[in-house]
This record gives C-alpha cells, sequence and structure tokens, in this order.
C-alpha cells in the first residue's frame, strides 16, 4: 500500500510511512512478548521460593551481560544494518523462549538453570537495544522525528499494557502457555523487521579500534550536558514494580490475575499519555514539565508503597505511568535531536547503562531492600529517592532544566 492509497488521517501523520508502520507493529508485539514473559518468570520464581530476594536477581541476572556488553552493541549499531541486528536479536529471543518453556515442561526448580537464561535474555536485550532506538530517526522525516518517538512509546507502552494482563490470565494454564505465545511472536517480529526496506551503509571504521568506537559515545554524552542529564535521569530509585509479586500475592492478595493488572496499571497512565503527546506534543517549557513529571512519578511511588487497597494502588500505579511517559518522551526526544546518526547506537548504549542501572540494577536493589528492611518501606524510600535525585540534577543542569521548545535542541557537528 502506498501513502498515496492511505486516508487522509494516515497520510497528515508519520503512519504514512510503511517501515514506520512495521516497526510499530513489530514493537508493539516484542513488548508484548517480553511483558509476558516477565510476567510468567517473575511469579513462577516467587512461587519457588517466596523470597523477594530471588526477584532481585531476576533483574541482576540481566543486567550484567548489559553491563559487559552494552558499549560494543551500540558500536555494532553504528557500522552496520540496524534492521538486521533486530532479526537476529528476534531469533534469539525465541530461543530464550523456547528455554523457559522446556525448563517448565520438565519441571526443572533449580533457580540457577532460570538465571542462566535470564542472562541469555539480557544479552539478547543488549543486542537489540540501541539498534532499535537508533532505527526510528532513519524511518521517517527530522520534522517529525518527535511524533514518531510518541507513537512509538505509545506502542511500547500499549503492549505494556495487554502483556501483563494477557500474561496473568494465560499464567492460569500454566507458565508454559505463556512461553510459548512468547516464542510464536518473536518468530512473527523477526519477520516482520525482515520485511523493512530500510538499510544503512557499514562506517568506515580503518582509522579507529573497536575500543576507541565504544567509548566515544561516553565521551560524547559527557561533552553535551544536556544529553548526560537526560540519560542520567533515568537512574531513579523508584523501583515499585520489581516487588509487585510481593504486594499482589502477600499484600493485596489479589493472585496471578491481579498481578497482571498491576502490572499493566503503570502502561495503562503512560499509553493514554503517549498518544495524546502524539497528536499534540509539548511544545513549550518542555525542561520544566520532564523533571515536575519525574516528581510526579516519585509521590505516586510513595502512594503505591504505602497502599494496601488494590484500587488505591492501581490508580498510583497510572499515574506513575502517566508521568513517566512524559519524562521519557522528552528526554528520548532530547537525545535524539542533539545526537548525529552516526553516533546514535553509541549514545543509545550509553543511555541504556542508566536505564539498565535503574531497572534490572534497580529491581536487584529493591529486591534486596524488601529483603533487609521489608517491602513496603523499600518501595517508600525508592520514591523518597526519586524526589532527592528530581532536586539534585535541577541543580547540575540548569541548560537541561531550561529547554523550552524541543525543536531548538540540534546535534553537534
Amino acid at each position: 500500500m502506498t501513502s498515496d492509497s492511505l486516508p487522509p488521517a494516515i497520510t497528515h501523520s508519520v503512519l504514512k510511512y510503511r517501515d514506520y508502520r512495521l516497526f510499530l507493529l513489530a514493537r508493539l508485539l516484542v513488548t508484548a512478548a517480553i511483558q509476558i514473559q516477565s510476567v510468567a518468570v517473575g511469579y513462577q520464581i516467587y512461587e519457588l521460593t517466596s523470597d523477594p530476594l530471588q526477584l532481585g536477581f531476576v533483574g541482576l541476572a540481566q543486567f550484567l551481560p548489559m553491563l559487559a556488553l552494552i558499549l560494543p552493541a551500540g558500536d555494532l549499531a553504528d557500522r552496520f544494518n540496524r534492521r538486521t541486528i533486530l532479526v537476529i536479536a528476534c531469533l534469539l529471543e525465541a530461543v530464550v523462549a523456547a528455554a523457559f518453556f522446556l525448563l517448565t515442561v520438565f519441571k526443572v526448580e533449580t533457580l540457577w538453570a532460570f538465571y542462566l537464561v535470564l542472562a541469555l535474555f539480557g544479552v539478547v536485550r543488549t543486542l537489540s537495544a540501541p539498534a532499535s532506538q537508533s532505527l526510528v530517526p532513519l524511518l521517517v522525516p527530522p520534522e517529525h522525528l518527535s511524533k514518531a518517538i510518541a507513537w512509538s512509546s505509545s506502542a511500547f507502552q500499549t503492549a505494556t499494557i495487554v502483556g501483563p494482563a494477557l500474561g496473568g490470565t494465560v499464567y492460569l494454564l500454566g507458565p508454559q502457555a505463556a512461553y510459548g505465545i512468547c516464542f510464536v511472536l518473536a518468530l512473527a517480529v523477526a519477520a516482520l523487521f525482515a520485511a523493512m526496506r530500510v538499510s544503512m551503509a557499514p562506517r568506515d571504521v580503518k582509522n579507529s579500534t573497536a575500543f576507541q568506537r565504544a567509548v566515544a559515545g561516553i565521551h560524547y554524552v559527557k561533552a553535551h550536558p544536556i544529553i548526560l542529564g537526560a540519560i542520567s535521569l533515568d537512574l531513579l530509585l523508584g523501583g515499585a514494580t520489581a516487588l509487585l509479586p510481593v504486594y499482589a500475592k502477600d499484600i493485596l492478595h489479589v493472585g496471578a490475575f491481579g498481578f497482571g493488572l498491576l502490572r499493566a496499571a503503570p502502561a495503562v497512565g503512560a499509553a493514554v499519555t503517549g498518544l495524546v503527546l502524539g497528536w499534540r506534543p509539548l511544545n513549550r517549557k518542555t525542561g520544566p514539565w520532564m523533571f515536575a513529571c519525574v516528581a510526579l512519578f516519585g509521590l505516586a511511588t510513595v502512594v503505591f508503597g504505602l497502599s494496601q487497597n488494590f484500587v488505591i494502588s492501581f490508580v498510583a500505579l497510572i499515574v506513575l505511568g502517566a508521568s513517566d511517559m512524559v519524562s521519557v518522551f522528552v528526554r528520548s526526544t532530547l537525545i535524539q535531536a542533539a545526537t548525529p546518526d552516526e553516533m546514535r547506537g553509541r549514545v543509545s548504549a550509553v543511555g541504556m547503562l542508566f536505564v539498565g542501572a535503574s531497572n534490572e540494577l534497580g529491581e536487584f536493589e529493591s529486591g534486596g531492600a524488601a529483603w533487609l528492611i521489608g517491602t513496603v518501606p523499600a518501595v517508600v524510600v525508592g520514591g523518597i529517592g526519586t524526589l532527592a535525585v528530581v532536586g539534585l540534577w535541577m541543580w547540575l543542569f540548569p541548560a537541561l532544566r531550561k529547554v523550552d521548545r524541543l525543536s531548538d535542541v540540534k546535534a553537534a557537528a
């Protein structure tokens, strides 16, 4: 289907670009698969152990491969066809889902086997993340980049709604059913990426070593305070989602299905906010809006941590997701706009280090804190820590705080 044959509402938006539509569908499906798998693994391990510390090791097992491989993965995304990298990553994700399926079918209860597969999953995510993030600017013209990022984020969050709810429901049939669905979705996404036409000529790397190329992203980020502030703001302490199995089973008493709903709640707020931003992106005072929403994220985390009512907890997580979406939209657009294409993979890799520290390593921190001081205090302390980060970052990065229009941010030569 050509852009001329599309409905008027689509031809005037980023959805008129074929490869971008394929990318959105692929992002939707692969994110749903990851969420279904995460629900199944988290709940399965907690059922086996009843130990919140083991949920922390789920995040740590995925973070350690990322820590070791993310910078080389960024270099690969800047040197080779990003679409091909994503096809390979999706095929490896199918292998991960198949491995979890076999562990479940053969009733393996040895935790190290699960953590080994989670480490492989960490390798897959490390390989795909820089390529995925740096692919979007190649699919749409520069003037449509902010809308493309908003739609992409909305697709991600929509899948984060459907995935956990579906994962919690399917888990009632057994975790093997969830892993089987993930296997099929991973193969479907590999086919979608393979059908895309976008390509990128290999970069000339004759005058640089692999180490020089890998650390070039770090040097670029350090040299640009707006990018450094936007990337490092991911280093938040409010890791409430890692402890959702504990809340679902022991505090709110809502079981696997309620766990899926709780996992979906942040994405409900984020998806709705992403759709609004896709049609009407923030035009003014984007820096202050971003910091205000990160502060709201921290407050919502505190409310969730203290709540013992399912409705209040669900609403708090919706607010948490909506506020996080604004922050992600602003920071993602700033980073992509301020980075030249030949550096986007490596800069995205640096960003993934902070995302990993916030998410996967944050899960380990949350699990460890819950083990030491209790689940509720751990979540509340994380929310208060987020508020402290906001105040510190507003002082350390005044240029980021003063950003007005996203369109004013340009990549350095």
